[in-house]
Parts: C-alpha cells; sequence; structure tokens
C-alpha cells in the first residue's frame, strides 16, 4: 500500500492549529490544515461587522502569546504588530469614584481608598510573577503524563516529573505554599488575604471570573486569576496589548508563516468525522464526503467536540469517554461588537483620555459579581451583569471612520444553556440591550452612540467557532481540569485516546487564552513520533 499523500492533517484552523501547522511544517512534515468556515482564526478573527466598522469578533485582546511562537515563527515579519495599552484596567464606580491602574499609577491610585492595600501591593504583585515566572516555564513543556504503562514507558514521565519538582523547588516555601493555596482557594479569599477594600478586590478578582462559570467566592477560581497574570506585551510582564488590525492580526500571520513553511490551509472544509481503521486514527471525512489519508490527525478542537461528534462511539475508549461526558464547558459569556458615533464619556472620569484605552470593569464588588452568578444560575443572566469594555480604536484608528469608534464588550455571567428549555436564538437582543444599559450607567449617552452591533450569545459562539456552552477556554480551568489532567490522565502529552490521533488546543496544557502554547508543545510530540 503506497504511503498516504499527508503527513499531518490538522482539523481546525485557530491560533493554536495554526501555530501548530507551522512548527509541523518547518520540521519537514507534509501538513494539511482543514478549516470549515471560510476564514482561518478560529476566535481570533476581525470581521466587518456594521458598514466601514472592523473589530475582534470574538477573543478581543492580547497578553498571553508566548513571546517563543512570535519569534520561532516570525510573526513581526509576517506584519503582526502589537501596542500596550497606555493604561492596565479602569474600574469606574457608581458613587463616582474610579481606580485606574497601569502606566506607573496603580499604588497612588489604590491608595485614595487605602493607604494599607497600597502597602500590600508590592509585596501582592511580588508573590505572584515569581510564581507566574515558574509556571510561564512550564507552559512550554508536556505535563508529566500519569498513565499505567509498564516502567519503560513511565520512566520519561518520571523524569519529567522530576525536572518539575526541581522547578518549583526554586520556590522558596512561602511562595509553594502560596501556589498550592492559589490552586485550590477562591479569588475572594486570596484576595481577602491581602486587600481590604472593595474596589481593589474587584478589579483583580475580575480576572477569576472572566471566561469562568463562577462566583469570585468559588474554591478554583484564585487559579483563574493566576492565569490571566502569565501574560507579557513586549516584553513587559503582565501586561496587555492590542494587535493593530485586531485579533485576526495574529491568525493571519501565523497562516502566512505556515504557508511559508511549506503547509497547506483549507477553508470552508469542515470534519465530520475522524476515521479510524484497525484501530488507528488515519484520516479524516468532509462535510463534503471527501476522505482525506495521513500519517496521523491532530485536533485543533474542544475533547468534548472531538471525543463525542468527530469519532464514533465504539472508537473511544470507555474511559474516555466517560471523561468527556463530566468535562466541564461553558464559561458565561457573551460577547457583543459595538460601532460607536463618539467616544463615552463616564460620570467618574469625564471625557477623553487615557483610561479609554484601558480593560474597562463594570463591577464594583466581588459581592456584586457574586450576585451576577447566582442571579444567571436562577435566571439564565444577571440583571446587573458584569462588563469588560474595551475600546481598541484609541490605539488603532483604521478600525472605525474618522471620529468614529469600536467597542469590544465580554460579558459575565450567562447561562451557557438557558433554564427550561429556553433558547439564546429568542434572548440574545434582549441581554445585547441590558448589557448596552449596564455600560450606560456609567456612562451616560452611550446607548445613543451606538450604530450598530454584533451579538454572539454562549450558543452563537458555539455555531461559528466550536467553543461549546460559549467556552473560550475549550473547558474550565478547574483543579481537576488542568495540567496532567487536562484534557484527561494519560493524555497530557498531546496523545489522543487512540493511536494516530493528537489533540492541540486550549483543551490540553495550559489552557485557555491566545497563547499558541499548546500548538506548540504538540507540534513537538508529533515531530519526534513521525521521525
Amino acid at each position: 500500500m503506497s504511503p498516504p499523500p499527508c503527513d499531518v492533517l490538522l482539523v481546525g484552523g485557530g491560533h493554536n492549529g495554526l501555530t501548530c501547522a507551522a512548527y509541523l511544517a518547518r520540521a519537514g512534515l507534509r501538513v494539511t490544515v482543514l478549516e470549515r468556515r471560510g476564514v482561518v482564526g478560529g476566535a481570533a478573527v476581525t470581521e466587518e461587522f456594521h458598514p466601514g466598522f472592523r473589530n475582534s469578533v470574538a477573543s478581543y485582546t492580547v497578553s498571553l502569546l508566548q513571546p517563543r511562537v512570535i519569534e520561532d515563527l516570525d510573526l513581526r515579519g509576517h506584519g503582526l504588530r502589537i501596542v500596550p495599552r497606555r493604561c492596565g484596567n479602569f474600574l469606574p464606580l457608581p458613587d463616582g469614584r474610579y481606580l485606574l491602574t497601569g502606566a506607573g499609577q496603580t499604588q497612588v491610585q489604590v491608595a485614595k481608598f487605602s493607604t494599607r492595600d497600597a502597602q500590600a501591593l508590592p509585596a501582592y504583585e511580588a508573590r505572584l510573577e515569581a510564581i507566574a515566572d515558574v509556571l510561564r516555564a512550564l507552559a512550554l513543556q508536556p505535563p508529566p503524563n500519569v498513565t499505567d504503562a509498564g516502567w519503560w514507558k513511565a520512566l520519561p514521565e518520571l523524569l519529567r516529573g522530576a525536572r518539575l519538582g526541581r522547578r518549583l523547588m526554586t520556590l522558596d516555601a512561602t511562595l509553594r505554599q502560596e501556589l498550592l493555596d492559589l490552586f485550590t482557594l477562591s479569588a475572594a479569599e486570596y484576595l481577602d488575604r491581602w486587600f481590604e477594600s472593595a474596589p481593589i478586590k474587584a478589579l483583580f478578582g475580575f480576572d477569576g471570573v472572566v471566561d469562568h462559570y463562577a462566583s469570585p467566592y468559588t474554591p478554583g477560581t484564585a487559579y483563574v486569576l493566576l492565569h490571566h497574570v502569565f501574560g507579557e506585551v513586549e516584553g513587559v510582564k503582565g501586561a496587555w496589548g492590542h494587535a493593530i488590525g485586531g485579533m485576526g492580526a495574529i491568525t493571519q500571520a501565523m497562516a502566512a508563516a505556515a504557508r511559508a513553511a511549506g503547509a497547506t490551509i483549507r477553508t470552508d472544509a469542515g470534519v465530520e468525522e475522524v476515521l479510524v481503521e484497525g484501530g488507528r486514527a488515519v484520516g479524516v471525512r468532509l462535510h463534503t464526503g471527501e476522505a482525506l489519508r495521513a500519517r496521523c490527525v491532530v485536533a485543533n478542537v474542544n475533547p468534548k467536540l472531538l471525543y463525542q461528534r468527530l469519532l464514533r462511539a465504539e472508537h473511544v475508549p470507555p474511559a474516555t469517554a466517560e471523561r468527556m461526558a463530566h468535562w466541564r464547558c461553558g464559561s458565561g459569556t457573551f460577547r457583543m461588537n459595538v460601532a460607536l458615533a463618539r467616544l463615552p464619556s463616564f460620570s467618574a472620569l469625564p471625557g477623553e483620555g487615557d483610561h479609554l484605552t484601558a480593560g474597562i470593569i463594570l463591577a464594583p464588588s466581588l459581592d456584586y459579581m457574586d450576585r451576577a452568578y447566582l442571579d444567571a444560575r436562577a435566571h439564565g443572566w444577571a440583571r446587573a451583569p458584569i462588563v469588560e469594555l474595551l475600546i481598541p480604536s484609541t490605539l488603532d484608528d483604521a478600525l472605525a471612520p474618522p471620529g468614529q469608534h469600536v467597542a469590544s464588550l465580554f460579558c459575565q455571567h450567562v447561562a451557557p444553556q438557558l433554564p427550561d428549555g429556553r433558547s439564546w436564538d429568542d434572548h440574545r437582543e434582549e441581554v445585547a440591550d441590558l448589557m448596552i444599559a449596564t455600560v450606560e450607567r456609567y456612562a451616560p449617552g452611550f446607548a445613543a452612540s451606538v450604530l450598530g452591533r454584533q451579538i454572539k450569545s454562549p450558543l452563537d459562539l458555539e455555531r461559528d467557532f466550536g467553543l461549546i456552552g460559549g467556552d473560550i477556554f475549550h473547558g474550565a480551568l478547574t483543579l481537576n481540569q488542568l495540567f496532567a489532567a487536562r484534557p484527561a490522565l494519560g493524555q497530557a502529552d498531546y496523545r489522543g485516546a487512540i493511536p494516530g490521533l493528537y489533540l492541540c488546543g486550549a483543551g490540553t496544557h495550559p489552557g485557555g487564552g491566545v497563547t499558541g502554547a499548546p500548538g506548540h508543545n504538540a507540534a513537538q510530540v508529533v515531530i519526534g513520533d513521525l521521525r
């Protein structure tokens, strides 16, 4: 039998798939990327959503993208340009006060609310940064893979575990305890140890619930807070930035790097089934009926989607089927893009200024966030929701006509599936009105400035981008779904449940966000196996 015409078929042209494809092609492998939509990029795409207005459709800001991926794939040479925000975050409050971070003024701003908190801030940041440094190093390597294989197969994993242990031992005893606490505590409990002021805790606590359908009082949300600290922009750790041209500029640069290395990218090529013969993944069948064969298949999709929809049930081992039945998806996200006639003016800080380049967080306290979560569970969405507003046109004037702007609204909490059998198709506009009204309370006149809007409910995010339950992380960042257990024990090394099948998406280590890390890591494993 002649060898297949392709070494690797890669399912899903999102950023991790494109990263993986570029590394594989650079290693001399024949790679074909198969993307269901008419454009590559997955959830990191830029589209015109209203005449003359363009924005990042789903993912919306840059921080977690791995510097090594940027350098290895020469993304700057392929057109990527990232600029930092001029401020970090802006928290306007209903009583007219505000908190603004970044630009060297965070401690002074915090002191407006609490001198004690301002004094605690440097130690808090230093501890998180020390822990984040260790975890950054672990992000670009597979975690120890817990298997029941014989000792000759387990030995490499034991050695990897030993290297991990040595890495963690670079932390002193206090920081090792802190790391354990961050994995297990709620964001609220962790922040209560450090701070007394509600606005400061709200500003940091937002990172514990963003993309995560939970209360800040839910155990484990402290890790989600830490996950958002991993990033950096242009060498500045913990910073956030904007990709000129929107998030699609990142994936277009990745696609260009993959093509330059020799990869083939096919759009409008939705995969209906991963083909299995003799217990091994040997190719795919497209929605058109076309069958393609390869030496292996790499899936850049939610593991639940892979094992429950793309593989026939008889090909999925019982343990994996059970794991996927309990795989927690659904981040409680409602995403909007709006075209604006003018910039908003916030009651707490009127007029234009660098604060409008920040992440604008509308959620004044942890208790507010807790009520939003409980309300969403009972009703389907929070009547007083959490909204993060970003105005990328303050940093990138090509996104909107002169004098006008685009804004991203990243809204929590909404139920991934509405209770009582209701459909998001029937409530999308109602909830969008609520989100606009929420911003209006802080920035009077905002609603009247809206010229057009694009709405993505959790159901829309699932249908459009394969984000089950709207989950941009491809699975919750909970302790039982992290590290060696992501997506399952025995699959932490990016090798799937059957031979010839690999995973490279956000449902693998180190998790979600536009990082490129899972794609990078999976590529190294595939290259080693195929060689």
